[in-house]
C-alpha cells in the first residue's frame, strides 16, 4: 500500500533521518500485515500512524509516533502482550512501546511475534473484522496548532 501522499507532507519538518526512519517502520508494519488500514493523525506534538483491520483506532493493533529525535513504535494494547520478546516501556493501563532512533537496531525479528498476538487480541475484541482486502492509507485529521523541529 502506498502512502497517503499528505504524510510525506506532515514529515518535511523533521530531519531527513527521522523521516526515513518512519518510512522504514511503515514499511516494515505494512508488509509484515499487508492487510492492514494506515490511519494517520498530525497531532499537535507528534504525527502519529496506527494500523488497524477497520478503519478505527479502537481496532489498532499497533502504531508509530514521530518525534523530533526518535520514533516510537508501539502497541495499543502492549500490556496484555504474553510474547514480550523485547522489553517495552510504558506504564499507562494499555499502551506499550520502544523508542527506536536507528532502523538498523530495530528488532525486526523478535517483534514479529508480538505483532501477530497484538493483531490476535484486536481481532478477538472485535470479531466482527474481516480479512481487510482494500487496505488503505488515510489522514484522520489534522491538527490547527503544532510544535515541530525547525519551526
Amino acid at each position: 500500500m502506498k502512502p497517503n501522499p499528505q504524510l510525506h507532507t506532515f514529515l518535511a519538518p523533521y530531519d531527513k533521518g527521522i523521516q526515513q526512519l518512519t518510512l522504514q517502520l511503515r514499511d516494515y508494519i505494512t508488509d509484515l500485515v499487508p492487510q492492514a488500514n494506515e490511519l494517520i493523525w498530525d497531532n499537535y506534538n507528534a504525527v502519529a500512524l496506527a494500523y488497524s483491520k477497520s478503519e478505527k483506532l479502537k481496532d489498532a493493533f499497533c502504531h508509530i509516533a514521530v518525534y523530533a529525535k526518535h520514533v516510537n513504535f508501539g502497541f495499543n494494547r502492549g500490556a496484555e502482550l504474553t510474547k514480550t520478546n523485547v522489553p517495552l516501556n510504558g506504564k499507562g493501563k494499555l499502551i506499550r512501546h520502544i523508542s527506536v532512533k536507528d532502523f538498523e537496531r530495530f528488532p525486526q525479528e523478535e517483534l514479529k511475534k508480538m505483532i501477530w498476538e497484538a493483531v490476535g487480541i484486536s481481532e478477538n475484541l472485535n470479531p466482527a473484522l474481516t480479512e481487510n482486502t482494500n487496505p488503505k492509507s488515510m489522514v484522520m485529521s489534522i491538527s490547527a496548532k503544532k510544535i515541530r523541529p525547525n519551526s
